[in-house]
């Protein structure tokens, strides 16, 4: 091989990026090796290419096949003084951007965002879902974040995309003033809007937020068993009447079963209760009708006093009243409630009758 030969194989003839890592930015690999005037350049569908001439950017490529000369690269041609044009090689540096839309990069909150709700006070949310974005100026995104390196994806600028992220939904989040209770039935709403708010942002950087979903926005644990407590109390609604249902239910499950462990101490409980109960109103009954047998008596005591008075005045007549009267109430005879009249039952403490106390 000839030295002309030689000196012809060191210069790049094609240049092309085939697009097989994931990659947003590719740096061809030029190093010493010159790019011969009149090469290929070949950029694919979803590609770019950008011409940096010492820290400089040139000129910018679509996709298409090109052959490099200098009316096609006029700000290299410019930047070089290629003035009468120039066929001899020339060495500068070419880097691919790939401008495909990047799809499933996450978004989360690593710390809870605290925001003002109308119903419970101050809360702390967090929330996770996804983006998609893709370079809509490779010469902007170049200059702006990708700066030398020799290949560039897009989690190496995802933690500070993240955190652009976080900071518009949580701001957005406390414009929008939506109660807690009713986020889940706004994440599509709240995602689009997240979108067109962090689009200027983006777009600064020679990016575009092609799409921002929320999959979630989470309360701390207590706020979340509040709303619950909350929940079950509507559906119990009238409290009183729901303790006497499951009273009942009680009763009834013992009922149902007398010789069951449980049933039966479920059946005992209410056993007990009803006791207790029907012993205050047997209790109220009979303070109630406390007074009456003494009032009864008192006015035989009186009936007493006014036969002693009619015996001392008339005699006989009136002490055979009187002695009638004490005949009726001797042993073994017949005893009536002073109350209602109706007959007693030997050694009875209260009138079947009407319930008071002999």
């Amino acid at each position: 091989m000839g030295l002309f030969d030689f000196l012809k194989g060191q210069f790049i003839e094609v240049i092309e990026w085939l697009d097989d890592t994931g990659s947003m930015v590719y740096r061809f690999p030029v190093y010493d090796n010159a790019i011969k005037m009149g090469a290929k350049l070949v950029v694919r569908e979803s590609q770019a290419a950008v011409f940096v001439n010492e820290g400089q950017i040139a000129d910018v490529f679509g996709p298409g096949t090109y052959t490099l000369s200098t009316q096609n690269m006029p700000v290299l041609t410019a930047l070089k003084s290629w003035k009468y044009g120039f066929n001899s090689p020339f060495k500068a540096d070419v880097y691919f951007v790939s401008t495909r839309n990047f799809t499933q990069l996450k978004w989360g909150t690593s710390n809870p965002v605290i925001m003002r709700d109308a119903e419970f006070g101050m809360v702390r949310l967090r929330g996770f879902g996804n983006y998609a974005l893709k370079v809509h100026d490779p010469a902007v995104f170049l200059r702006e974040i990708f700066g030398t390196q020799a290949a560039f994806s897009a989690e190496n600028v995802g933690s500070y995309l993240k955190s652009v992220i976080v900071s518009g939904i949580s701001d957005l989040l406390g414009e929008s003033r939506i109660p807690v209770i009713d986020l889940a039935a706004s994440y599509d709403e709240l995602g689009s809007a997240a979108a067109a708010k962090l689009q200027p942002q983006f777009a600064s950087m020679g990016l575009g937020l092609t799409a921002l979903t929320i999959e979630n926005l989470s309360l701390p644990e207590e706020v979340e068993r509040a709303i619950d407590r909350r929940s079950s109390m509507g559906i119990v609604g009238n409290l009183d009447t729901y303790m006497k249902y499951q009273s009942a239910e009680a009763i009834r499950e013992a009922a149902n079963n007398p010789d069951g462990g449980a049933g039966a101490g479920i059946g005992l409980g209410a056993g007990m209760a009803m006791g207790q109960a029907m012993g205050r109103m047997l209790s109220q009954q009979g303070e109630e009708s406390s007074g009456s047998p003494s009032a009864a008596g008192g006015s035989h005591a009186g009936g007493g006093a006014s036969g002693a008075a009619g015996t001392s005045s008339s005699g006989g007549g009136s002490a055979a009243n009187g002695a009638a009267t004490d005949s009726g109430s001797a042993p073994g005879s017949k005893k009536f409630c002073s109350e209602c009249g109706q007959p007693l039952a030997p050694g009875a403490k209260f009138c079947s009758n009407c319930g008071t106390k002999v």
